[in-house]
């Protein structure tokens, strides 16, 4: 099995959220804001727990975790920034 190292999940996931964002702004609003979510609410749980009883969860879980949550709002904020905050679906159809 292939092992990346985190930098390589972080870049790998960077550079799927640019291309779904050069593909739909709209579609790439709306993954992104759930993945956030999603793994936003997992990293809390998981904090928590681990707070309540040390695991022996590694590290780079965490760090998988913080990753996943940086490259989509990273992605999103670097495309608008280039288009200047200029999102298609926000646009009246009129």
């Amino acid at each position: 099995m292939l092992k990346l190292r985190p930098i390589e999940w972080f870049l790998l996931q960077f550079i799927l959220y640019i291309l779904l964002w050069l593909i739909s702004d709209y579609a790439a609003t709306l993954v992104s804001s759930i993945f956030i979510v999603i793994f936003s609410a997992l990293l809390i749980v998981a904090g928590i727990s681990e707070l309540i009883e040390p695991s022996k969860v590694p590290r780079s879980y965490y760090v998988f975790m913080v990753g996943a949550i940086l490259a989509p709002l990273l992605a999103g904020g670097l495309f608008l920034l280039i288009i200047g905050g200029d999102l298609e679906w926000l646009k009246a159809p009129f």
